[in-house]
């Protein structure tokens, strides 16, 4: 076996850490995962009948740090179309997934550009708010979408200050392509597809700067949803001192945050100290700390964040269901990560600016370097890749139901149940469905008797969870009942791990 104890190896050149290949799940039957190492660890090879099924597709668009991430875990380059484990590449059109095999996983999820497009996460967070309140989704400026909203957009205009600046956006562009800061009607181009929102004015300055975040939220699966914040991230200066008077709204150096426009300002500092608070990108974790020697009480920021995210991720959550439903094989074949972009205006309270669905992974510095090399390891342990059976992969033709590679034999995705057994498990998902309102009390017994499909979905949570790293897991929590009625429809899987959650978030190992 190859899920062994680590093991030094004090011979090697470079003294490195040697891993097992192979992470042994924690429960019995259960096939381990591949093991992603760090740049101090050394991962022992597998034997070649098994090796030489560790095959990664390359794309135009693979970072460096993937690459040198699955490297050291003995990966090699796919020739062939269809015999890889892993891609980390382009978004692509829903009917595509379907060509995903069952032991392939894809960095995407269908229909994640609901949040990933400007234009779609404000019309979701728009919607999401009518349907459950300003109060819990005030946490994104007014937004307009051109040309439909114009009209609105006008009234709006007219309506706010002679000084509210808006800042008008392409609304699928990237690295601050084609964003302007307006502050007069004339000025704003009206025949084009355009988001155009409302500046935030009075943002948090450090330095005299403005600044946002880059949040990284890995989303492993979508029902049940399971949704990880990485602990650590990127503070991102502008270059130059924030002034809010209407001459300085041309300068981008100003007024834009993004290291693709601020780099090009020749009074741009960069910094290759995580710990330091010092040029224009800063450690998230660097941060913190800044503003806690100020008084300030940066938990209570996070935990802020991480009620937006979990909140934004919902918004995507009908959408992104019902096309992993009609077009992915299994819920295996996906994982995403987001890139977050957050603001902090003057009394500390985070905005959602924008999400993107393949964030920068470009690593142009030692800060870059250190988190997201770290991230990336801890998020593909966290994607559980596991070995698939060689008929699998030989296999031109699979079942959408098939089990290539989930757990065991006794746990297999969906072994032909008896009839019986089928009718049970559907008798009590409709039951725990029936209120229109989450309901504790009437929870609580979800847990009393649990079905195969039950006992499936909760080893693999808690196993997941086991792989986490520097990863926080918000979702699903032992606060995450008050997160249910967002829902736009409730899951059945969603009420059982957070069910879960709130019994054994004290004591895992009784769970």
């Amino acid at each position: 076996r190859n899920c062994i104890e680590c093991l030094a190896q004090p011979a090697e050149a470079q003294d490195k850490v040697l891993k097992p290949a192979l992470v042994c799940s924690l429960f019995p039957n259960v096939p381990p995962t591949i093991y992603f190492s760090t740049r101090d660890e050394t991962v022992e090879k597998l034997p070649w009948e098994q090796r030489k099924l560790l095959r990664w597709k390359m794309c135009r668009v693979t970072p460096n740090i993937v690459k040198q991430t699955i490297g050291r875990s003995h990966f090699r380059v796919s020739k062939k179309s269809n015999d890889w484990l892993g891609c980390w590449g382009h978004h692509m059109k829903s009917p595509g997934f379907k060509a995903i095999r069952e032991h392939q996983k894809l960095n995407h999820f269908p229909g994640s550009f609901q949040i990933g497009r400007k234009d779609r996460l404000w019309r979701n967070l728009v919607k999401m708010q009518a349907r459950c309140g300003k109060k819990e989704f005030n946490f994104f400026p007014q937004s307009f979408i051109l040309p439909q909203d114009i009209k609105l957009l006008r009234k709006a205009w007219e309506e706010g200050a002679s000084r509210q600046k808006w800042i008008v956006k392409p609304p699928a562009s990237a690295r601050g392509i084609g964003i302007q800061v307006i502050h007069k009607w004339s000025q704003l181009p009206k025949r084009r597809p355009l988001l155009v929102q409302r500046y935030l004015h009075k943002p948090y300055l450090i330095g005299g700067k403005k600044f946002d975040l880059r949040i990284y939220v890995y989303v492993t699966c979508y029902d049940p949803l399971r949704v990880y914040l990485f602990k650590d991230g990127l503070v991102r200066f502008a270059s130059c001192k924030y002034s809010s008077s209407m001459e300085s709204l041309s300068n981008k150096f100003m007024h834009l945050t993004n290291y693709s426009v601020n780099k090009k300002n020749t009074e741009y500092k960069s910094n290759s100290d995580e710990t330091a608070c010092q040029g224009h990108k800063w450690a998230l974790k660097a941060l913190w700390s800044y503003l806690t020697q100020k008084g300030v009480n940066s938990e209570a920021i996070w935990e802020k964040i991480k009620d937006i995210v979990i909140k934004t991720i919902i918004a995507s959550e009908p959408y992104v269901n019902s096309l992993v439903k009609m077009y992915v094989r299994r819920p295996y074949c996906c994982h995403e990560l987001f890139g977050f972009d957050i603001m902090l205006d003057e009394n500390l309270k985070p905005w959602i600016l924008e999400v993107n669905i393949s964030p920068s992974l470009h690593s142009n510095s030692p800060l870059d370097v250190s988190i997201k090399g770290q991230m990336i390891r801890d998020l593909l342990n966290l994607a559980g890749f596991v070995l698939p059976s060689m008929d699998s992969v030989a296999s031109k033709t699979q079942t959408r139901n098939g089990s290539t590679c989930s757990l065991g034999s006794a746990l297999k995705e969906k072994p032909k149940p008896v009839s019986e057994h089928l009718k049970a498990e559907k008798m009590k998902k409709a039951y725990y469905l029936m209120p229109k309102i989450p309901d504790q009390d009437f929870y609580s017994s979800v847990l009393d008797i649990l079905t195969p499909d039950d006992v499936r979905i909760l080893v693999e949570t808690e196993d997941e969870y086991s792989r986490r790293g520097q990863f926080e897991r918000v979702f699903p929590s032992h606060i995450s009942m008050r997160y249910l009625r967002f829902f736009e429809q409730p899951r059945y899987f969603n009420i059982l791990v957070t069910q879960w959650e709130l019994k054994y978030y004290l004591n895992r190992h009784k769970g």
